[in-house]
């Protein structure tokens, strides 16, 4: 790995472990706001806070580096792109359980090179830099390499989703409920954690009709170096479409012929 990339990540490592203490301490806090945005998603004060000390903090240690976040948008212009979703799973912090993470990603010249997923809550931590393989633990120096399943037939497959509202509203209901009837087991773990859940091998689909690049970005190289697959609703690669597959990689075809069935 590039001595840049290593030093990426563990800037990555730095800037989770601010934002870990910054929403920790509004977990749960009885004085925590929420609004609605215009897209009728959930948002609070914690995740415009960590939003903001992230950006502060790259603006000293990275500031020729472009960053886009979920609460404030685009800021700077460059072949390095930090994208930062600063609570994936709002509604989860909104209401008190514990799924719900920090999604860090740098992109380097169209391709997303390092991602760190930290979900304090629940006291894990994910991490991958290309071609280094990917990892879990509670800090760089502490960690195990994850793997994904090595299951082949949808049959003995085990699939997470987040809701089958979005399917609808996709269009695709009735060849997802299909497929949840043509696999062993079905769970809805929802958000970040189906991904890192499948990096580490204990599921091995994972499948969302309606996401933003900041929900992707940083899972893509945690699920790729974990030798998994992760591509759009069309098959495409990587995290720049608006709809996301990820899976052990021996099962990815079937899913997207299930998926379909006209093709």
């Amino acid at each position: 790995m590039a001595a840049a990339h290593q030093d990426d990540i563990r800037l990555a490592h730095v800037l989770a472990d601010s934002v870990d203490q910054l929403t920790m301490s509004r977990f749960k806090a009885e004085d925590l706001t929420r609004e609605r945005k215009d897209d009728h998603t959930i948002v609070t004060d914690a995740d415009r806070a960590a939003e903001e000390l992230v950006r502060a903090q790259l603006s000293r240690a990275r500031s020729r580096d472009q960053v886009i976040g979920e609460e404030f948008g685009s800021h700077g212009e460059s072949h390095r792109k930090w994208i930062i979703d600063p609570i994936d799973g709002t509604a989860n912090f909104a209401r008190g359980l514990p799924v719900w993470a920090t999604l860090i990603a740098l992109e380097e010249d169209g391709e997303v090179v390092a991602g760190v997923v930290s979900a304090p809550a629940l006291n894990r931590r994910w991490w991958a830099t290309v071609g280094t393989g990917a990892f879990t633990g509670p800090r760089l120096s502490s960690a195990q390499r994850i793997h994904v399943s090595s299951t082949s037939r949808l049959e003995q497959a085990m699939l997470s989703y987040g809701s089958l509202e979005g399917w609808a509203r996709a269009g695709r209901l009735r060849e997802f409920v299909n497929l949840l009837q043509r696999v062993e087991r079905t769970r809805g773990f929802g958000d970040f954690w189906s991904y890192m859940l499948l990096a580490e091998g204990g599921i091995d689909v994972a499948l969302e009709p309606s996401l933003t690049l900041h929900d992707m970005a940083a899972l893509v190289p945690i699920v790729h170096e974990a030798g998994g697959r992760f591509t759009d609703l069309e098959g495409v690669d990587g995290p720049y479409g608006t709809s996301a597959i990820a899976s052990n990689g021996p099962l990815h075809s079937a899913i997207l012929e299930a998926l379909h069935p006209s093709h």
